[in-house]
């Protein structure tokens, strides 16, 4: 009951109180009358339910909502499927989307905003599940910088440091210059929006970033140089009992640190990969322990239903003091522990199994 009503409150607190609606509309191609699309509101990393809508028999549907007192990230959520747009006061936007690509084959019309997001939205598919190269990405991210940067305090902005593409962030608090964009954003929301409900967590985004990257560089003399020494991790399973890396070292000859996010594509590979390794050497004695750094713990409860090895969740996501004493800055990077001691980062899963090999 607490929890509903707070997640109310921080609605209450985003939507205005006159009455004053947005409202969407468009057609989904290949629904029937029994499909149900959710709207949902973002609240800095969370999704609040707004409303729900079925789809008519000709695909078309039709929802509207309280207008926001200021600009807010929206989603059209269909099961595993969605459609992110911002919407300013009392926008009136069009869809049209195609299934079963629902999140790929859509237009937007209606807003200048919600355009530039599906525009950026599309573009990131180019490079989701590791395609294209590391120079389009970086030229792509300079492009955006410079979008960021003419207009910092913009809903835009604030979408696009907030992206993630495979699990990882588009714009990493823990790169430098990732982390100068964030500052921009941080800083111009501080100075001309200091009510909005995103500044606060903008600042302590940028202020936990610059904390990080100085953790990171003691923490770089320890991991890097000669692997040697075990940065201790305690997080609680799917049982809510407390697990320690340093106690899971103690118990096993070698252990599988895993930095993972479920909720990416490569997931359900990698955890097959893992399943194979684990399976071949747990009597000899490795364990694996794997820390999920999604942003909820729906889809880390789900897969830890069905794992033989040690899955916890790290509450912090992305700006947990774990991913920066690692200095983890990509999903999956793994690291092998021979008897307590860190003897190898593996961030290639390709070569993984091979990599464990060598110490049995």
């Amino acid at each position: 009951m607490k929890k509903f009503l707070l997640m109310m409150t921080v609605l209450a607190a985003l939507t205005a109180c006159d009455g004053n609606k947005f409202h969407i509309d468009g057609t989904i191609e290949g629904a029937s009358d029994t499909t149900t699309l959710v709207l949902e509101q973002s609240s800095n990393g969370e999704w609040l339910i707004v409303d729900s809508v079925k789809v008519g028999n000709n695909g078309k549907f039709s929802v509207s909502a309280p207008a926001p007192e200021v600009p807010n990230i929206y989603q059209l959520r269909l099961g595993d499927q969605s459609i992110c747009f911002p919407i300013d006061s009392l926008d009136h936007i069009t869809i049209t989307a195609k299934l079963p690509h629902l999140a790929a084959d859509y237009t937007i019309a209606g807003s200048e905003h919600a355009e530039q997001v599906m525009k950026i939205d599309k573009e990131a598919m180019k490079f989701a599940g590791g395609k294209g190269t590391a120079a389009d990405l970086q030229a792509w991210k300079d492009k955006l910088a410079r979008q960021i940067v003419a207009d910092p305090s913009g809903i835009v902005a604030y979408y696009v440091i907030n992206k993630y593409i495979d699990g990882k962030p588009l714009f990493d608090p823990l790169n430098d210059n990732d982390l100068r964009i964030i500052g921009a954003v941080a800083n111009s929301f501080n100075s001309f929006r200091p009510d909005d409900p995103r500044t606060n967590y903008l600042v302590n985004v940028l202020l936990d970033g610059q904390r990080r990257r100085r953790a990171m560089s003691a923490a770089n003399d320890t991991v890097y140089a000669d692997y040697a020494s075990l940065i201790d991790i305690k997080l609680q399973d799917n049982n809510g009992k407390e697990q320690t890396l340093s106690g899971t070292a103690a118990a096993n000859h070698i252990v599988l640190l895993d930095f993972t996010a479920y909720t990416t594509e490569i997931s359900p590979q990698l955890n097959k990969l893992l399943n194979d390794i684990y399976q071949q050497y747990h009597n000899r004695g490795l364990q694996i322990y794997q820390i999920s750094v999604d942003q909820d713990n729906v889809a880390w409860r789900r897969a830890a239903q069905n794992l033989p090895w040690i899955t916890v969740f790290d509450p912090m996501s992305i700006n947990s003091q774990n991913i920066g004493a690692y200095n983890v800055t990509g999903i999956p990077t793994t690291f092998i522990i021979k008897n307590s001691e860190i003897v190898e980062r593996v961030e290639d899963a390709t070569r993984l199994k091979a990599a464990v090999g060598k110490y049995f």
